[in-house]
């Protein structure tokens, strides 16, 4: 199947997703399918991927297995050895996951774009005054991971993460179409910020993985808890983790969002367009020309 066909067939399955989604008691809907989503039986097992085929582009041929003991296994599942090449370029920052590049551009007066004419303050979503104020002027991009996509993120670049901040919240559908429709929706629902102090540069890069309904639970390798609704927030985690670029930081359990924030002098690379798939290890952002 070409990108553009696979990607004509995700739009007409998110129309019929955010009826159905968003129209349910999401928080009841989230945990019940996060205990079905791990129930080994296969009869259970084998119902529930059929069911999931039904609305999700679900391509396991890069996975390092096709055989699941669970939904959940699938959700989670690993690549294959070399399926992702991390660019070494050094004055690149890279993607941190496979996702659909959504809304991207300039932080402007503390504020940036959920969707086309759909602004949100970076202060309602970060709850951080002096982690706003190191963004203005900055760039941002957002990467949305459809449900079949695999879920694991990775540092961006070589980094230390310093502090991870868990905010709970609601479990709206991130598609397109509740973009558009539901106002500050990535400011409401869950999510983790997690700040990455790049080596050697010193520049602090933000990921942001939003969760969503099904997927409230984020997983990091730095962290002995899940972050999950059964987790009360928000809370000031601290964290001492050195990873290298393209080292695996953590996984959603099912799919979701990330924002990229980079400070003024890291700009989004010129080839980046907002629609196009991007893969995990591919120019995401770039350093400015004097802090190569």
């Amino acid at each position: 199947m070409t990108v553009r066909a696979t990607l004509t067939k995700i739009a007409r399955q998110e129309d019929l997703n955010f009826l159905l989604t968003n129209r349910l008691p999401r928080r009841w809907l989230t945990l019940l399918v996060g205990w079905l989503s791990r129930l080994e039986q296969p009869l259970i097992r084998d119902t529930c991927l059929a069911l999931w085929r039904l609305f999700a582009e679900l391509d396991l041929s890069d996975a390092r297995t096709t055989h699941f003991r669970s939904l959940h296994e699938c959700f989670t599942r690993q690549l294959k050895d070399g399926a992702r090449c991390v660019d070494p370029d050094p004055t690149v920052v890279v993607s941190p996951c496979d996702g659909i590049v959504g809304a991207m551009g300039r932080v402007v007066a503390g504020s940036v774009l959920q969707a086309k004419d759909a602004p949100y303050s970076l202060m309602d979503l970060l709850a951080d005054t002096e982690l706003v104020r190191s963004y203005t002027g900055g760039s941002f991009v957002t990467l949305r991971l459809t449900s079949g996509m695999y879920h694991r993120f990775h540092a961006p670049y070589d980094c230390r993460v310093q502090q991870v901040t868990y905010v709970s919240g609601d479990t709206w559908n991130v598609n397109p179409i509740a973009l558009q429709r539901v106002e500050r929706l990535f400011c409401k629902n869950e999510r983790a910020i997690i700040r990455c102090q790049l080596s050697p540069s010193g520049y602090l890069l933000t990921l942001v993985p939003v969760a969503a309904i099904l997927v409230a639970s984020i997983r990091l390798h730095c962290l002995d808890v899940p972050l999950n609704l059964r987790y009360r927030g928000p809370n000031h985690l601290s964290c001492a983790a050195t990873l290298r670029k393209g080292e695996e930081m953590g996984w959603f359990e099912h799919g979701s969002t990330i924002i990229v924030f980079a400070p003024p002098g890291v700009t989004l690379c010129a080839a980046l367009r907002q629609g196009t798939l991007i893969r995990m290890g591919q120019p995401l952002l770039r350093f400015q020309a004097r802090d190569a």
